[in-house]
């Protein structure tokens, strides 16, 4: 599931990575506030086409834990990956029992001294 460089910031970036996307897989967002930093920016996947933008830490846990905790919903991990600051967190987020009820997606990450300072989240469209 990962796939990193070996240098020390890659490596920190990761272990960062998979501590947030945990948040998702067990539905528990109480790490989103040590991991999220002041000045935080995520841009969503909806609306289309640019989704929306969230700017603080606040907003960005806000958002955060309401996916987090939505149990009607499960994400399935596909890969993380780091290069330096920069990471990304490849899934498939699942809300039914047949095929159709998924879409395939990825988070692309920035962190700066153990935080996530930014994050877009792309989905595959039709």
């Amino acid at each position: 599931m990962t796939g990193s460089f070996s240098d020390p910031e890659s490596q920190a970036t990761e272990r960062l990575l998979i501590e947030f996307n945990d948040c998702f897989l067990k539905h528990d967002p109480s790490a989103l506030a040590r991991l999220v930093a002041d000045d935080c920016i995520v841009e969503n996947t909806r609306p289309a086409p640019d989704g929306d933008r969230y700017v603080g830490k606040q907003a960005c846990i806000a958002l955060w834990t309401e996916i987090a905790t939505n149990r009607a919903i499960r994400f399935e991990p596909e890969h993380i990956f780091a290069r330096g600051a920069r990471g990304e967190i490849a899934w498939r987020l699942v809300w039914g029992g047949a095929p159709e009820n998924s879409v395939r997606g990825v988070n692309l990450m920035r962190v700066r001294d153990g935080q996530v300072i930014e994050a877009r989240g792309y989905v595959k469209g039709a």
